[in-house]
């Protein structure tokens, strides 16, 4: 991911579930989050075909209060993969847009394993738990 996709959240647009979204943070900066994991959960979201943002950093995105979070906050059913759920809720939180608190559902990169996020990424409904 390049520095351009720091401005916004970059759309993929296919024939995805519209009701659900789908998150992925890069970690680009931080780099917390090993790159196996991303690239993997990365590729498997684009081979799968439903549509999904990718941000190049939600830490960057909070730290300017970028705009394209309240788009991201206010969207219904929500998945997210990333870093640490309090982390993820705490950077919306200091952008002025807060998360949702039903219908989100945060997946660690930092601790589980690419198969396991992109299984329930990909699954149509999530099991309401941010993993920790």
């Amino acid at each position: 991911m390049d520095k351009t996709q720091n401005n916004e959240a970059a759309s993929k647009e296919t024939e995805g579930c519209p009701s659900q979204r789908v998150l992925f943070c890069n970690c680009t900066y931080a780099k917390v989050v090993p790159q196996e994991v991303k690239s993997e959960v990365l590729a498997e979201l684009s081979d799968s075909g439903i549509a999904f943002d990718a941000v190049a950093d939600l830490c960057d995105m909070s730290a300017r209060k970028d705009p394209a979070l309240i788009r991201i906050a206010q969207a219904g059913d929500l998945k997210i993969a990333a870093c640490f759920p309090r982390t993820v809720r705490w950077l919306f939180h200091a952008a002025k847009t807060p998360l949702q608190e039903k219908g989100v559902e945060i997946l660690n990169m930092r601790e589980e394993d690419a198969k396991s996020i992109t299984s329930r990424l990909l699954s149509p409904t999530g099991n309401g738990k941010e993993t920790a």
